[in-house]
């Protein structure tokens, strides 16, 4: 009889639960459903933040410490994402316009392109660097800007085939064991891409900035936006975006023509929310400079005045 007793207690007391849990409103049990809901989140989100500040500081240990070079003030790296698109040019233009603006201001020029420097071409300089008492190369000087590049290094029609080691070994050797002397500016001439030698330079040397060049057609466009990225990642500011090769004028009728698009980089660079430098457009005497052997100043409708 007890036992009897007690199985039916257990039984009535398990349908008054239940009976309990089907009488509370809709509105009770979705409640209940919404906190557990959001304290999953939430304790998943505290997860997910713990997890990355933990992975800050492993990827923080194995990077380099940024150490500046010696006797430079700022670096500014001239880049693209893709070759072909007149960075070098770029690059030299940058150097001679900043010595230009200001003769006060000593610019050094850094050509970072192991397997394809056009620093030595551009600038008209042939020949193997001196070394100092310190054992540092001493840059190869032309239109009053010191430069170095792998080209001065190797003979001008000799391939460099060379492994990942030996490229970041030769990047080592161009920053730190050259002697500048005492610079206001270092442009470097950046080679394409967003790779090994990218990564290296920005993660060794601090830089004041990166300028971004491109021509207007979209498939550069594509690429100069990855660089800007890389850029932004690694926390480097981009300085802006330079648009080269805008506009084709007739040297006979001055007719111009978009060969490759209008506006490509402008709206790039409102798209990232970086400055629009400005265009160079396309000019047989920027083709003529290096054959020449001087400077030479051009100008544009469009454009301000440009040094090459």
């Amino acid at each position: 009889m007890a036992l009897f007793a007690y199985s039916r207690l257990s039984h009535l007391l398990k349908i008054s639960v239940y009976k309990s849990s089907v009488l509370r409103t809709g509105s009770e049990i979705k409640h209940g459903a919404t906190c557990c809901v959001q304290f999953k989140r939430c304790q998943r989100s505290v997860d997910s933040k713990a997890l990355q500040e933990r992975q800050r500081q492993q990827m923080a240990r194995g990077l380099p410490k940024q150490k500046p070079i010696p006797g430079v003030k700022q670096v500014i790296v001239v880049a693209s994402g893709k070759g072909g698109v007149g960075k070098s040019t770029t690059a030299v233009n940058l150097a001679l316009g900043l010595m230009a603006n200001d003769m006060s201001k000593s610019v050094g020029l850094l050509d970072a392109d192991v397997f394809g420097p056009s620093i030595p071409k551009l600038m008209n300089l042939k020949g193997n660097p001196e070394l100092s008492d310190n054992n540092r190369m001493i840059p190869l000087t032309n239109y009053g800007v010191p430069c170095m590049s792998m080209g001065f290094l190797v003979d001008d029609v000799a391939p460099i085939v060379w492994r990942g080691l030996m490229v970041m070994s030769g990047i080592e050797k161009l920053l730190r064991q050259v002697d500048w002397g005492s610079l206001d500016y270092l442009v470097v001439d950046m080679p394409p891409g967003t790779g090994d030698v990218q990564l290296s330079i920005t993660q060794n040397i601090p830089i004041a900035g990166a300028v971004i060049v491109s021509t207007p057609q979209d498939i550069a466009l594509l690429d100069a936006r990855r660089g800007a990225e890389m850029f932004k990642k690694v926390n480097v500011p981009v300085l802006g975006l330079v648009q080269n090769m805008s506009v084709f004028q007739c040297p006979k009728c001055n007719h111009e023509t978009h060969i490759f698009g209008s506006d490509g980089a402008r709206q790039l660079a409102d798209t990232l929310g970086v400055t629009f430098l400005g265009d160079i457009p396309l000019h047989i005497t920027i083709r003529e400079t290096s054959d020449r052997g001087q400077p030479v100043v051009i100008s544009s409708p469009n454009s301000p005045e440009v040094s090459v």
